[in-house]
């Protein structure tokens, strides 16, 4: 195979904004701009700034000050500005790309919007003066529970614009999850709706918002947005009102809230799945500057490109791919539903009526993709696709060969981030003017001294470590809401003012980038270390599996024992178990062979997508799986449990 998934041609390179953005630093390669970057933070992220026309109210007088400590570091000291404004409003405002489209939705049942600039502006407008109008004033908490309908961005914006805290909740989240994080924000109102698309059907959504409500007991007001072409029986209770009871379209434009540098814009809880969810503070100017540079540098977002990124609006995907895509001028797609439905080509057939230029996806959603073959996507002309963007988790080599090769066929480079709720952003990206190897994330973002720590806080290369970054950035929390110990201890006690971010990494000699799973999850074998990751990556490339998990089980002898469990593309098929446990061997070598290889008729998910791979750990060592609230198939434990108490069981002489 070909050593480089990506090779750019001197067009591309030449028509990149990031190498705008490198003449303008006189750098000679995206490398060097990466070291110039974290030289001097200040000079970079007000060259972003000025690149990028971010407009402040009132100028700031400091880029950055970090006399409270590095996890306490002030970004764009003593300037005002507000989201919408920067975002949203700009545009609005001139002549020349008011009436361009900003916004365009279309459903699982083909049901089209499209709003322009100017449009979207006045539903914000008018959605913030309803919002006023019943008494929600500057730092209250808003949580907006919707799907990848219009008004989940008119609510975002119009929440910011009034200076408010948006609280954005995923619409896959149970009761259970909705209430823990309603109780810990403090949010009085919630903006929902009663149903969403999701495989043909109008799944209820209301319900268990419904149900979170009673269990928290905070929520004063819940908004539903109406849906006239509902199945799906409603239940209005004295705490709701509608949508349109709240909009207020005789207000005309509304002034933006001017929002300081310490004044908080969104509350982005993480997914819990090693505790409690956290809620990472990020303020106006630090996200937006973090999100616009993202998506204009990393993804080369361009304006009037149609931007469609397949994801939960409540995850942190949403709010930066919304925010970044409108700072860059470019026009955001929702897409409402299941991408295989009503046919296995939904997606593909998306992006060709789109003309969309940057596609986001998951490695998951592209293994999901892959598995109706490859003719869905060659059905349709895909030549608008400047760039697959992708995060979330690691790759595997042949789905990623498969998204850039045959779904692609080269012309556009998978832009693989990593980054994640309390970072605002990515730490690591390759730019769509270096050459990328499959599955590499490249290396730093711009303006991230990122590196990869031992345990002694030594930077290593060519061997795993944790993730740090060494400076702060703009969109860095500003802590955990309403714990500044928690933050303090979960991302800067292991090493003094660096951050920790808890994932096993690998930084190659040649300067390439990998990230191999939650560094907590590494499993030791005779004092060697290996990311879940690394192995599965091995395990996957078999045509025979479907999916696979990966944990160290304790071993008296080595320390820890590799256990792969694994579910079959065709349940019908032979066991393939001793293949793949020769196929580790061979590729990673004989300290990594795995002591079982066992396969399943399924691995437990969560409604993400994840494998759960803690609780997997859990039961196979004759645990319980707890909290199974987030998972779409708790069954699969059964199997699990019942071949691990077979695979520890005593030998009879």
């Amino acid at each position: 195979m070909e050593e480089f998934a990506w090779d750019p041609t001197p067009k591309r390179i030449a028509e990149a904004n990031v190498t705008r953005l490198m003449a303008r630093a006189g750098s000679g390669s995206i490398d060097e701009l990466r070291r110039q970057s974290v030289a001097d933070v200040d000079w970079f992220w007000d060259l972003v700034v000025s690149d990028l026309g971010i407009a402040f109210h009132e100028p700031y007088s400091t880029v950055h000050d970090s006399a409270g400590g590095a996890a306490w570091t002030r970004w764009f000291v003593g300037g005002r500005l507000n989201v919408t404004d920067a975002a949203l409003d700009r545009w609005a405002r001139d002549p020349e790309r008011a009436d361009t489209s900003a916004l365009e939705y279309e459903g699982e049942d083909g049901t089209r919007r499209r709003l322009s600039f100017r449009e979207l502006a006045a539903e914000v407008d008018a959605l913030a003066a309803g919002l006023r109008a019943r008494g929600v004033e500057r730092g209250d908490a808003v949580a907006v529970h919707l799907p990848a309908i219009v008004e989940a961005v008119v609510a975002a914006y119009a929440v910011a614009k009034i200076g408010a805290l948006f609280v954005p909740l995923r619409v896959g989240a149970t009761a259970a999850q909705l209430a823990v994080r309603l109780d810990d924000a403090q949010a009085e109102v919630v903006i929902t709706t009663d149903w969403r698309w999701r495989h043909g059907r109008q799944v209820p959504l209301k319900a268990d918002l419904d149900e979170a409500v009673v269990l928290c007991d905070v929520v004063e007001t819940v908004v539903v947005v109406e849906r006239p072409e509902t199945t799906i029986p409603t239940l209005r209770r004295a705490r709701d009102t509608t949508w349109s009871a709240v909009l207020d379209h005789a207000a005309g434009p509304q002034e933006a809230e001017w929002m300081g540098e310490e004044d908080r814009l969104m509350l982005a809880y993480t997914a819990g799945a090693t505790g409690p969810p956290k809620g990472a503070v990020h303020t106006h100017a630090g996200f937006l500057v973090k999100a616009a540079s993202e998506l204009a540098y990393g993804f080369d977002v361009r304006p009037g490109d149609v931007v469609l990124w397949a994801a939960d609006p409540g995850s942190l995907m949403g709010p930066l791919s919304t925010v970044g895509t409108h700072a860059a001028g470019g026009t955001l797609l929702l897409y409402e539903g299941s991408i295989t439905e009503p046919s296995a080509d939904r997606l593909w057939a998306l992006v060709a009526d789109h003309e969309v230029a940057v596609v986001g996806v998951s490695p998951a959603m592209t293994r999901a993709l892959r598995a109706h073959g490859d003719d869905a996507p060659a059905a349709h002309d895909l030549g608008s696709v400047r760039v697959w963007g992708s995060t979330g988790e690691p790759w595997d080599e042949d789905s990623y060969r498969w998204l850039s090769s045959t779904v692609g066929l080269l012309r556009a480079p998978v832009i693989n981030v990593s980054g994640g709720a309390e970072v605002g952003g990515s730490f690591l990206s390759p730019y769509v003017v270096e050459r990328i190897r499959p599955c590499s994330l490249g290396g730093p973002s711009l303006g991230m001294e990122v590196d990869v720590f031992d345990a002694e806080g030594r930077p290593v290369r060519g061997q795993l470590g944790e993730l740090v970054c060494r400076q702060p950035w703009p969109s860095m929390p500003r802590g955990l809401w309403g714990d500044p110990d928690g933050y303090r201890a979960t991302y800067w006690s292991m090493y003094p003012e660096v951050w920790r971010q808890g994932d096993w990494a690998k930084a190659d000699l040649d300067g390439e980038w990998y990230l191999l799973g939650r560094s907590d999850e590494a499993i030791g074998v005779e004092g060697k270390r290996v990311g879940p990751a690394e192995v599965e990556g091995v395990v996957l490339s078999h045509a025979a599996v479907a999916e696979v998990a990966v944990i160290g089980v304790p071993d008296a002898r080595r320390g820890e024992a590799i256990w792969c469990w694994w579910s079959p593309v065709d349940p019908a098929a032979p066991d393939e178990s001793d293949a793949l446990a020769a196929l580790v061997e061979h590729e990673l070598g004989p300290a990594f062979a795995p002591a079982r290889v066992i396969r399943v008729d399924e691995l437990p998910r969560t409604r993400t997508g994840k494998v759960m791979r803690r609780a997997i750990r859990s039961v196979a060592g004759g645990g319980s799986p707890g909290d199974l609230t987030t998972a779409v198939n708790p069954g699969a434990f059964d199997q699990i449990a019942a071949v691990s108490r077979v695979a520890q069981r005593p030998a009879v002489a």
